[in-house]
């Protein structure tokens, strides 16, 4: 008995003298709070936090937010990574989603910590949020102070690790994670694609589902061009070493509906890039052309379509009119245009994709198509049996059927575009019924075809008739005026 009360008599000592403590550490730390004004408490708190650091085997890199105004890249970075390394089983977590398509995305709540392992060694993160005073700060009231103070919160991560590790940490373990938050982005982002207006771009998100695994055009053509966008890519240091601007020029040409756009809405979804559609008719000047064109970003597509037609471009040297152009005018000319595609100004940007289509290519200046400007020509033609399958297999997800045949030589012998077979193709969800309808659509336009020709044939036996009795008129006429001499 006499233990126990022994017992309990220091367990209330302990107690006691640990109120007594706190006590005492919450009195010193409220005079310290009121007396010391907030530039020396963290002046005091950096001090200790220097002596601890210079005592312990680990080492600490921090990763603000921002740097002045501007964001930090090696914060976002850090954030986008330690997403896809998050323990979804931690006590708190931060969730958030900023798109309708796109999934939960988790996120460090303030003062939680986790470990990543790169190359054996093993990281802590931990997130941290505190308040950073504007100016007129130090009155010790929270928010916006009577003398113009407000607080800011200022959030870093802190990356601490063994001091063995260091080198590691600098040179491989941040490099890692800015090449991997790179590619996530990329995987993730939303495309954009711009359209001007006046000497501005408006932006709006760009969900077109078209990709080269569904886009109906010959197997190899659009492996060429999944090859050269490739090596495109990959290419800056052998750019850079030939003394050429980062860019790469295509022209695509051939009918209406033959797929120009599907394929252009293919490269932006297969390199993630954004597009910037310029429509040429809304531009006057060839200042605002450049100013335009500079403010696109870099990783980019620019496109011009039906160049032929949406601006009549004035030649270089001389107007309409055949007379020299006077400069002071300052109007979009073809000169203007290809100062930007391969002049001085195409040296505004890097990893450009330039894009020209028109239905007509014997319509187009020249010095438009050489190399150097338009790189790659691609025809886009008429419906050929593999992008017929393309198309079969895209709307009614089957390889082969008893009426492909058939279709298929009809394909051979009529001119059909392929937006005109996705149509037919659209028309019914009962696979047999739409491609029995896609058969008698191509006979009649192989009818359509036949009846047409025989027009042009029956027009030109007339013609040639009409020519004939002319002659004949005009040799009697001949005659008589001799025999009347």
């Amino acid at each position: 008995m006499a233990t126990y009360d022994k017992a309990i008599e220091s367990y209330k000592k302990a107690v006691t003298t640990a109120a007594s403590l706190a006590a005492s550490a919450m009195l010193v730390r409220g005079v310290v709070n009121e007396l010391l004004p907030y530039e020396v408490r963290e002046l005091l708190t950096s001090g200790l936090g220097y002596l601890r650091s210079r005592m312990s085997s680990q080492h600490t890199v921090v990763i603000e937010e921002t740097e002045g105004w501007a964001a930090n890249q090696l914060y976002d970075a850090a954030r986008a990574y330690l997403a896809t390394r998050i323990n979804t089983d931690m006590q708190r977590l931060r969730v958030s989603r900023v798109d309708e398509g796109k999934s939960l995305m988790f996120s460090m709540e303030e003062g939680e910590e986790m470990a990543d392992l790169h190359e054996g060694a093993e990281f802590r993160w931990r997130l941290v949020c505190r308040d950073n005073l504007g100016a007129g700060a130090g009155n010790g009231n929270g928010g916006r102070g009577g003398n113009g103070s407000y607080r800011v919160e200022v959030r870093s991560f802190e990356m601490s690790f063994h001091k063995k590790h260091k080198e590691k940490a600098i040179t491989s373990y941040l490099p890692h994670i800015l090449a991997t938050a790179k590619k996530i982005k990329e995987q993730d982002r939303t495309l954009k694609i711009y359209m001007n207006e006046g000497e501005s771009w408006f932006a709006i998100d760009l969900h077109h589902p078209s990709t080269f695994s569904t886009l109906a055009m010959d197997r190899k053509m659009k492996q060429a061009v999944m090859d050269d966008l490739e090596r495109f890519v990959k290419r800056k240091e052998y750019y850079k070493r030939i003394g050429k601007a980062w860019k790469r020029g295509y022209l695509l040409y051939g009918p209406p509906g033959t797929g120009k756009s599907s394929l252009i809405a293919a490269m932006a979804n297969y390199l993630k890039f954004d597009v910037y559609d310029l429509e040429l008719t809304e531009v006057n000047w060839n200042s605002t052309l450049r100013r335009l064109l500079i403010g696109m970003t870099n990783r980019s597509i620019l496109v011009i379509e039906d160049i032929d037609c949406s601006i009549d471009l004035q030649q270089r040297d001389e107007g309409q009119d055949g007379t020299k152009s006077n400069p002071s005018e300052d109007k979009v000319t073809l000169s203007g245009l290809l100062n930007f595609v391969d002049g001085l100004w195409s040296t505004s940007g890097e990893e450009r994709i330039i894009i020209f289509t028109t239905n007509y290519k014997e319509r187009l200046d020249p010095a438009l198509l050489r190399p150097g400007r338009m790189d790659m020509h691609i025809h886009m033609g008429y419906c050929c049996l593999e992008s017929f399958r393309i198309l079969a297999s895209n709307y009614h997800s089957i390889s082969d059927h008893d009426t492909y045949p058939e279709i298929e030589e009809l394909i051979r012998e009529v001119k059909v575009t392929p937006a005109e077979v996705a149509e037919v193709l659209m028309r019914n969800d009962d696979t047999d019924i739409a491609l029995e309808g896609l058969i008698q659509f191509l006979k009649g336009k192989k009818s359509d075809a036949k009846d047409s020709k025989d027009e042009n044939v029956d027009h030109v036996a007339k013609e040639g008739a009409k020519e004939m009795t002319k002659q004949d008129l005009s040799g009697d006429q001949n005659l008589n005026d001799a025999g009347k001499e």
